[in-house]
């Protein structure tokens, strides 16, 4: 099944910066693009704010009217619209279950502060089976110049990775941008070490070139599916989040995964995500992962 990149729009700023930049990648992808609204009657004593066919007509006439500045600009792009009745969180989760990707707005002001990122768009990011893309308002396709690259987080196994690298190659592809795989690694704590890992350790040559060599491992089905995707290995000490946004300034998108488990107090985005997704300057796609 052919899935449409899905944007979720409510006429903010942030959320026309989220639907040009899917609309872009839909362009690329040869995908179609669906816009989506939710809305929800609501009533007001102190003004005329019409009865609910009037607001709902009032919603559906405005999101037809952004989505038609799309189709001028993209006049071979198939574009859909939603108005969907129901509770924001729950009509994005659900969207995005059927879309390649769902793409959402989120403030920004400036490079340091990078995102702030509401209750929904957490919600969203943390309850959704598919990735999810947040653009800041103000994105430029400037940014989308060659020489950026697609940076992508790695840990793990390879199978942890999986899903991460698969989207940050399918987007270099279609871009023709290089892919900066970044593994980070700090010193593991005297009662991690047993026999076998440092039996692991020993036989590659150190803590770093066992890293370098768990990155080539996870990389290596990628580099034969994309061989025409540039690659770069990046392997650093540090924190993950901390490395990742070290190189977020060389990234026109940032890819990271997140764990897709329920805990005790519901789902979580996990800690790298969370700092990435707060900080980052350019669009951060968060690929959920079994």
């Amino acid at each position: 099944m052919t899935r449409p990149i899905t944007a979720g729009v409510d006429g903010s700023e942030e959320s026309l910066a989220a639907l040009a930049w899917a609309a872009r990648e839909a362009v690329r992808r040869g995908l179609a693009l669906r816009v989506v609204q939710a809305w929800r009657f609501q009533s007001h004593e102190a003004i005329d704010a019409g009865d609910r066919d009037t607001q709902e007509r009032w919603v559906r006439d405005a999101v037809a009217e952004t989505a038609r500045t799309v189709t001028e600009r993209h006049p071979d792009l198939e574009v859909t619209t939603d108005v969907l009745e129901g509770d924001t969180v729950d009509t994005l989760v659900a969207a995005a279950a059927d879309a390649e990707m769902l793409v959402l707005g989120s403030r920004g002001h400036g490079p340091v502060v990078g995102f702030l990122l509401g209750s929904v768009g957490q919600q969203v990011i943390a309850e959704a089976s598919r990735p999810v893309v947040l653009v800041r308002a103000g994105d430029q396709p400037s940014a989308e110049v060659a020489g950026h690259e697609i940076v992508v987080g790695q840990q793990g196994a390879p199978d942890d990775s999986a899903d991460a690298l698969r989207f940050a190659f399918e987007t270099a592809a279609v871009r023709g941008a290089t892919v900066r795989a970044v593994r980070a690694w700090t010193l593991p704590p005297v009662f991690a070490y047993s026999p076998g890992s440092m039996k692991l350790l020993d036989e590659a040559g150190g803590l770093e070139p066992y890293e370098r060599k768990a990155l080539g491992e996870a990389l290596k089905p990628w580099r034969e599916r994309f061989p025409e995707v540039p690659v770069i290995e990046h392997v650093e000490i540090g924190s993950a989040g901390q490395v990742l946004l070290s190189v977020a300034g060389q990234a026109q998108l940032m890819v990271v995964g997140r764990r897709a488990h329920r805990t005790a107090v519901g789902a979580r985005i996990g800690s790298v995500a969370h700092g990435v997704l707060h900080h980052a300057g350019c669009p951060v796609a968060v690929v959920p992962h079994a």
